[in-house]
């Protein structure tokens, strides 16, 4: 028979096993405790004073509450489980649609420039990208020149169509162009297609662009 180094026989419990891993958690009661304890309750109660019925039927029905209690939490657990499951491969799902985060905003410091992607959904003939302030005024302009469809990158210097730089603030993005086909598209920023989608320590993240983003952050998929 072999031992293994606290004394355990390793045929029975494993060659791995440890004294940890046979002693019973003695911290809870079971239902099978509670029913060892009702019974041994009345295997030993006084002949003279027997525990009445109504006690009995107390302690039974208490019983009977609480496995009906542990069966409903592990039937919730697993109902859980479940929808938390379909709720990814419904995610997954949207893999390939368009994301919208509900903004074509862009935050700007003063003195500084500003990076952005934009996606163009179709082929680009030619346009131009316009950068906007809060009132809805252009103060800047960018050539879109002849590309696939596409997400592409952006650098704003921060600088108006004078040359002067602008306060800082919040400017909107959006684009002018016309496709292959000679006829006018819109879009903005804010829009991309969702490349793939990652689990992170029970977060959603979708790859819009060149960025993971919360799936909460996502207003509408289309």
């Amino acid at each position: 028979m072999a031992i293994n180094s606290i004394g355990l026989d390793s045929s029975v419990y494993g060659e791995y096993t440890t004294a940890a891993d046979v002693v019973k958690d003695k911290t809870s009661l079971s239902n099978d405790d509670f029913m060892t304890l009702l019974l041994t309750e009345l295997q030993y109660q006084d002949p003279t004073e027997p525990t009445d019925t109504e006690a009995i039927l107390t302690q039974t029905s208490q019983l009977a509450s609480l496995e009906a209690a542990d069966k409903t939490n592990k039937a919730l657990e697993d109902l859980a489980a479940s929808l938390a499951s379909s709720n990814n491969f419904s995610t997954i799902a949207a893999i390939g649609k368009t994301a919208d985060l509900g903004s074509n905003a862009i935050s700007l410091d003063k003195g500084s420039s500003s990076t952005f992607e934009m996606y163009f959904p179709n082929d680009i003939n030619q346009g131009n990208v316009e950068i906007l302030d809060v009132n809805g005024n252009v103060v800047q302009t960018l050539e879109v020149g002849s590309n696939p469809a596409g997400v592409y990158e952006f650098t704003w210097d921060g600088k108006d169509t004078t040359g002067a730089q602008v306060e800082g603030g919040i400017y909107y993005i959006t684009a002018s162009y016309t496709d292959t086909n000679n006829e006018a598209q819109k879009t903005r920023v804010g829009t991309y297609p969702i490349e793939s989608v990652r689990f992170d320590n029970g977060t959603t993240l979708v790859k819009l662009g060149s960025n993971y983003v919360p799936l909460e952050n996502v207003k509408e998929v289309y």
